[in-house]
């Protein structure tokens, strides 16, 4: 086991899906505590001992419905949360993601997707860390 699977730490994924030049934004519930109704790339915990690999395409399938297929990491960050009342640093692996199906099925009524061209990305409320995944992954796309 490694250091950031440890107690105060997370491991998470996130998919930057592009098909065809257009990203997959999804905006999260009003009912999330962190970060609510914000746009990103969909993105979450991975379980103990999960390659990030496998967590990003899983994650994929719980937030939107898609199957995928990782063309490459392109990238690391890392962000502080709150968890039960603690500081938590969250560690991040970001990966390109090709998808192999195209229904998207949200988690959530209120939930909404979008596919935008790197230009329109400005159009939604997105934040700044997003837009940076979104950036290491279109790097040499």
């Amino acid at each position: 086991m490694d250091i950031l699977s440890t107690t105060g730490n997370k491991r998470l994924a996130a998919a930057v899906v592009v098909r065809k030049g257009l990203v997959l934004l999804v905006r999260r519930s009003e009912t999330e505590r962190f970060l609510p109704r914000v746009w990103g790339v969909p993105c979450g915990k991975l379980e103990p001992a999960e390659r990030s690999e496998d967590g990003v395409l899983r994650e994929l399938k719980e937030e939107t419905g898609l199957l995928g297929e990782v063309v490459r990491k392109v990238g690391e960050s890392s962000f502080m949360s709150e968890y039960h009342g603690q500081e938590t640093k969250n560690w991040q692996d970001n990966f390109l993601v090709r998808p192999l199906s195209l229904h998207i099925t949200l988690p959530e009524p209120d939930q909404a997707h979008c596919w935008l061209s790197p230009a329109e990305l400005h159009t939604v409320d997105i934040d700044e860390y997003n837009l940076d995944i979104v950036r290491q992954a279109l790097t040499n796309v």
